[in-house]
């Protein structure tokens, strides 16, 4: 085997059986073509070669790259609180799937998670406590109310129980009386959105409502 050196020249080329440089453009560096010219790509230019990257190449910033990722990695605490917790076990079962937008991963500690869902009512013996989970949670984290006793007390509105968002921030609000797995899953979707700085519009916005509201009598 002889190795030979050659010198390139100034524009870029060299012999027949040197590195081919002159075709090293745009389309070979997208596709990785072959350097020795086997399989070499057809040379593009112009328009074409415009085309071609716009339709191959994803332009984006680092702060939406990094929301993309954690709206899509939830690492939600193993935590449940009432009945509702059933249906949010169902919600990662086979049927609803919660394992295909990457929730999965239920976590036993709240120092590696970043979601917590609130399934069930909260007593006011248990606020304090689920307050220090979430102070322990990883930062940036979320937190889901589901069921009507956790948002507002539902069917066991009195003085025992406390609305979750009276003692920590809530950014999802799943109804229902059980919610089944399907809402859930809504509002896991809802808060993805949130994460990715994308909300859905609410319904004032929908409805052009804005400055509609009625304001008491005599205020």
């Amino acid at each position: 085997m002889e190795v030979k050196r050659e010198r390139l020249r100034p524009g870029g080329g060299g012999s027949q059986a040197g590195l081919r440089v002159e075709h090293l453009n745009a389309h070979q560096l997208l596709r990785g073509g072959d350097l020795e010219g086997a399989n070499q790509p057809a040379h593009l230019d112009g328009e074409e070669l415009e085309r071609y990257v716009q339709e191959r190449v994803l332009t984006t910033t680092l702060e939406r790259a990094v929301a993309w990722g954690r709206s899509n990695s939830f690492f939600p605490l193993g935590f449940g609180l009432a009945c509702c917790a059933m249906e949010q076990f169902h919600a990662a079962g086979p049927r609803m799937d919660i394992a295909r937008f990457g929730f999965e991963a239920f976590r036993a500690s709240p120092r590696q998670a970043d979601l917590i869902i609130l399934a069930g009512r909260v007593s006011i013996k248990m606020a304090p406590i689920i307050r220090r989970l979430y102070d322990q949670m990883l930062e940036p984290k979320w937190a889901i109310s589901m069921g009507a006793c956790c948002s507002s007390m539902g069917v066991f509105n009195n003085y025992a129980l406390v609305p979750a968002d009276k003692f920590m921030p809530i950014d999802v609000h799943v109804p229902g009386c059980p919610p089944r797995p399907e809402a859930l899953m809504h509002g896991i979707l809802k808060l993805r959105k949130l994460v990715q700085n994308d909300p859905d519009r609410g319904w004032r916005e929908r409805y052009d409502a804005v400055g509609t509201e009625e304001a008491p009598s005599g205020v």
